[in-house]
């Protein structure tokens, strides 16, 4: 199984429009974040975690050749506003890709991209995809995916973990049933805003407090904004790292 980072960004990407603060301006190509993403390769099967607003870059980057299923963890655009990308795919393979998410966000996606699902005959476009409201624990391809109920503010967000590695972004707190399902982790990657501290995220001050706690062998922090360089990574505690577009691991 791999796992790869598609993208590492905040909602805005970095860099940030308008902005040419030293972050935005680096020459460092891991300062270059697009928006929050990963995918899973399991057996020539690729599973991917939302549907960026940076979809389609990132999947020509990756080399990406087909989508088996898609996990929503909520329904910021940032997170949704790809899903359009999708119909590259099917031009090509003209398959439907089975899509998971909780009750609440499947009922947003489905309203703002009705044809997505139930297609548009008038104007040429064929369904896509198919919804299905995961609940608990379940099996695709071979890899045991578990929903992790999470807080982003007031707002349910939804993590992932598959096998023994979490994926845990857009959360500024995790419910006490939920950390029970995160012991054992070999891998944690982690919404981690910003040095500043903000209501719907952790800032990474509370990043690595979850970390301390739930102390996985290895820790990514994800879903940055141009506050952070890559390169403070080195002030990081052992066993701890900033993520970057591209970034993958062999599990």
């Amino acid at each position: 199984m791999k796992l790869t980072i598609l993208g590492s960004g905040t909602s805005t990407g970095v860099p940030m429009v308008g902005c040419h603060c030293p972050v935005c301006a680096s020459g460092d190509r891991r300062d270059k974040r697009t928006r929050a993403s990963i995918i899973i390769e399991n057996s020539g099967k690729y599973i991917l975690v939302d549907t960026s607003t940076d979809l389609r870059k990132q999947v020509i980057r990756e080399h990406i050749p087909h989508i088996d299923a898609v996990l929503f963890t909520h329904s910021h655009a940032d997170h949704i506003h790809g899903i359009d990308d999708l119909r590259g795919f099917h031009f090509i393979h003209k398959r439907i890709i089975p899509c998971y998410g909780s009750e609440e966000s499947m009922k947003v996606i489905a309203r703002n991209f009705s044809y997505i699902f139930k297609g548009m005959e008038a104007a040429g476009y064929a369904p896509l995809m198919e919804q299905n409201i995961i609940s608990g624990p379940m099996d695709l391809f071979g890899c045991r995916v578990e929903p992790i109920p999470l807080m982003h503010g007031h707002m349910p967000t939804t993590g992932y973990r598959f096998d023994d590695v979490a994926y845990l972004t857009d959360c500024s707190s995790i419910p006490d049933t939920s950390r029970a399902k995160l012991a054992g982790l070999r891998l944690l990657i982690l919404d981690a805003l910003r040095y500043t501290p903000h209501p719907n995220h952790y800032n990474i001050e509370g990043a690595l407090k979850v970390v301390e706690d739930l102390r996985p062998e290895h820790a990514i922090l994800t879903h940055l904004t141009h506050e952070v360089s890559y390169s403070d990574g080195a002030k990081l505690p052992s066993g701890v790292e900033f993520a970057y577009d591209g970034m993958s691991f062999a599990l």
